[in-house]
């Protein structure tokens, strides 16, 4: 929310500083997220001055140029050369002195006033010409000022021109209150009353509404008064359109409003002014002179101002004629309605729209208007007939309009104030602090809240006004009046009384952090997405099928119709879209529910018993994995680029990588992969994602994914124990062996018969080479393996070490049917 500095203290007396209004406003809750300076002049004018031509006389060597002397009230006259025709003796002008910055036309090139020669003749400035000063067009002649202009003065001292002051907003979606310049003056007043000040509001002025005459009525019958509660309306004849008044345009800019002309601009400036959206129809087009404010049939065809058709339900609230529709209620306006070039006669519409009805129907089109924003978080309900009143009198003011009708305000059932009851005890509990009751009542009334009644131990009952949606409750209003005295003001107590509370075992949300801090440090990055997904991704799947997703009765769109069944396609929505953009090499993982639908548990008795989640983590990785350098060739990644990281995962949390249980994948997901079990519950899945798949989101490269089930993981570190051991005094011993084995043998095999033979010294088995070729008989394979051996009571002699790598040898051997190679 944008708000201008010079706009705002037309309704806040005030002499305070933009910056210390601003400051203000973040310490009541109006979070300043931007403050800039606007300058109405580029430059500001700085070193221009009004001055006096005393003397003018032909440049010797030029047949245009004039040598003038000008006072400029600093003693002593300058000299400077003049080129305008209009260059007299007796004139009063603009002159920039030297070092003034200037910026012709008011673009962003500058022009610096130098001392220079001109044609061997010294210029100590510059007589301007509108444009040269960049407030206007003409470039006939230097700006001639009127013979009573004080000489010396300053030119934006002269001229009137004020800097302005853009203030940046950060509007949270239960203030819609302050979505306006009336609002932030109502909460700085707010401020400024309970710091003591007599203040009020200044509301713009609308007691001379009359109509003129009552020569264009116009009918209103509203239908659905539950999604209209309340509709005005009021007509104004014979307008000319043309731009508006250059303030008027100042103040919309200010706003992020480009300017259109007099009657648009209107009903922009009030919403910005109070909050309150209008909407200016053509009254020549209002067939039958009749209003009517009802739903129209399921399909049927709207063109709105964007020149979209769109396709009505009789769930969204139309502004219709006589005979047709014309605006979308509270969102959008019509394209055969509105205001044109040869608009005369308006018809001005006032109204409360239901925010219910308006948050659907803009969701539904996807339209989010200025309208809409304020309309589905709650507008104030009477303030109706005043914003018609406004913008009647500007029409007639800007636009030479006259007023032709009375207003008519269709009211049935007024909305009245939030009444509730509210101690001054428990405000104080609430807060922290001992506030006196004073300074509570004096705030109770800045806010405009009435106290109706008081029941005696500070009980009172209070009516909050209906245009702070979000103040309902005691509590609301307790943070009302905390962010008015001030948080900063809440002293921080010298003892903090607090319960202490345990994280279950496990904690999942520790083992996610320390999950995320081991991807990220081997360089991954987290990505998040949305539950929601296309439906259309699992058609034809049989490992996800279409009929085991959560779907949502009310989507969106189409592309986000069920809850996920898996993390992949959001990660490959996410790969695409780095590939896209030349970002091919990537390394990515995500935390994320998983959602499922299986109709065979559908039960009466628990209607969410079909219905169930996992949390899963899912990584991947594509492209180079090994970036290159000078040393280095780069390397792609693979299948076992993933396997290794998970794996390592895995080692992390205390996972037994050999004693899961591995099997080949198949689904129709992955080209190829494998499932890992633990303790008879499945793991995590890898592999490389089918390039069927690959192509639902249009992706060529090779994508390597896992989706792990992390409720197992976690399950599975519920009795692991963190236990540390000293280090061992006594050196590590290596030995390898090479083995003939049979392609059947896995290298788990190998490493259980390893153990079972020596479990006192053998530390660590690994594989370090695997060679399958022509030199090796038939349906064998060569396995180099690695083994550690220690004592931690004393250092290893060689006969120990031969022994126990013979029993290593007999027990391949008689377990694995091994040979040893020389």
């Amino acid at each position: 929310m944008n708000i201008s500095y010079n706009w705002l203290k037309r309704y806040l007396p005030t002499e305070l500083p933009a910056g210390e209004i601003a400051r203000i406003l973040t310490d009541i809750g109006l979070e300043v997220e931007g403050f800039e300076k606007i300058e109405t002049v580029r430059g500001g004018l700085q070193g221009v001055v009004v001055a006096e031509v005393l003397t003018c006389t032909d440049h010797p060597d030029s047949d245009h140029l004039h040598l003038t002397t000008v006072d400029v009230g600093s003693g002593e006259p300058l000299q400077i050369v003049c080129g305008a025709p209009n260059c007299r003796a007796g004139l009063k002008v603009l002159c920039a002195t030297v070092g003034a910055v200037l910026y012709p036309g008011g673009g962003e090139e500058e022009f610096k006033i130098k001392r220079s020669k001109i044609r061997g003749v010294e210029s100590l400035g510059m007589l301007c010409a509108e444009d040269e000063l960049g407030i206007g067009t003409a470039h006939d002649g230097i700006m001639e000022l009127p013979s009573d202009a004080p000489v010396g003065m300053a030119a934006r001292e002269y001229l009137h021109i004020e800097d302005d002051y853009l203030i940046q907003i950060g509007l949270t979606p239960n203030r819609v209150d302050a979505a306006s310049h009336i609002g932030v003056a109502r909460d700085l007043v707010a401020y400024l009353r309970s710091r003591g000040e007599r203040i009020e509001v200044q509301w713009p002025d609308v007691s001379a509404f009359a109509p003129d005459n009552r020569d264009l009525p116009v009918k209103i019958r509203v239908e659905n008064t539950e999604a209209a509660p309340r509709y005005a309306g009021v007509t104004v004849t014979g307008c000319k359109i043309g731009p508006s008044p250059e303030w008027m345009q100042n103040c919309l800019r200010a706003a992020g409003i480009h300017p259109k002309n007099n009657l648009v601009d209107i009903t922009n400036f009030v919403l910005f002014e109070l909050g309150q959206p209008l909407h200016a129809f053509d009254a020549a087009k209002i067939e039958g002179r009749e209003v009517v404010v009802r739903t129209c049939a399921d399909g049927t065809p709207f063109v709105t101002l964007d020149g979209v058709e769109r396709k009505l339900t009789s769930q969204d609230l139309m502004i219709c004629s006589a005979e047709r529709p014309m605006c979308i209620a509270g969102v959008f306006g019509g394209l055969d309605s509105g205001i044109g070039d040869g608009t005369t006669d308006v018809f001005i519409e006032s109204a409360y729209f239901n925010p219910v009805w308006v948050r659907k129907t803009a969701k539904r089109f996807g339209l989010n208007t200025d309208s809409s924003f304020r309309f589905e978080r709650g507008a104030d309900p009477n303030l109706q007939v005043y914003a018609a009143k406004r913008a009647a009198l500007l029409m007639k003011e800007l636009a030479g309009g006259t007023i032709s009708s009375d207003i008519t305000d269709i009211y049935p059932a007024p909305i009245g104030d939030f009444v509730f009851d509210v101690s001054l005890r428990r405000i104080n509990a609430l807060i922290g602090k001992e506030i006196p009751e004073e300074t509570l009542r004096r705030i109770i009334g800045a806010l405009e809240v009435k106290i109706l009644a008081e029941k005696g131990d500070g009980e009172l009952t209070v009516a909050v006004p209906p245009y702070r949606v979000d103040v309902r409750r005691e509590a609301d209003l307790v943070e009302e009046i905390l962010r008015i005295y001030g948080y900063n003001n809440v002293e921080l107590p010298a003892h903090v009384r607090s319960t202490l509370s345990y994280a279950p075992r496990p904690d999942r949300n520790r083992l996610m952090n320390l999950a995320a801090d081991f991807l990220s440090a081997n360089g991954f990055t987290e990505i998040m997405s949305n539950s929601l997904t296309k439906g259309a991704y699992y058609e034809g799947l049989t490992s996800c099928p279409a009929e085991r997703c959560v779907r949502i009765l009310n989507p969106l769109s189409a592309d986000l119709n069920v809850m996920r069944q898996t993390l992949l396609f959001n990660m490959l929505e996410a790969v695409a879209l780095n590939v896209n953009r030349k970002n091919g090499d990537l390394k990515l993982y995500e935390f994320g529910n998983c959602y499922f639908y299986d109709e065979a548990k559908r039960s009466e008795a628990d209607r969410l018993a079909p219905y169930s989640e996992e949390y899963r983590l899912a990584i991947a990785v594509t492209g180079v994995s090994t970036p290159h350098s000078w040393n280095t060739k780069p390397g792609k990644a693979s299948f076992f680029t993933l396997r290794a990281v998970a794996e390592k995962l895995l080692r992390r949390f205390g996972i037994d990588i050999y004693a899961l249980e591995t099997e080949t994948l198949e689904s129709d997901l992955f080209s190829e992969g494998l499932t890992m079990a633990l303790n008879g519950r499945e793991l995590l899945r890898i592999g490389s994602v089918a390039p069927a798949i690959r192509r639902r989101t249009d992706l060529k490269q090779e994508v390597y994914f896992l989706e792990m089930n992390f409720d197992v993981l976690v399950r599975s570190t519920r009795k692991h124990r963190i236990v540390a051991a000293e280090l061992s005094k006594f050196p590590e011993v290596k030995r390898d062996l090479a083995l003939l084995i049979d392609k059947r043998v896995t290298f788990s095999e190998l490493r259980d018969a390893a153990f079972a033979a020596e479990r006192k010294l053998l530390r660590s088995v690994s594989l370090f080479d695997v060679y399958e070729g022509d030199k090796l008989p038939e349906g064998k394979k060569s396995y180099a393996l690695s083994f550690v051996l220690e004592d931690k009571t004393r250092t290893l002699d060689e006969k120990t070490i031969e022994r126990v790598m013979g029993n290593l040898v007999r027990q391949f051997e008689q377990r694995c049917g091994a040979q040893v190679r020389a």
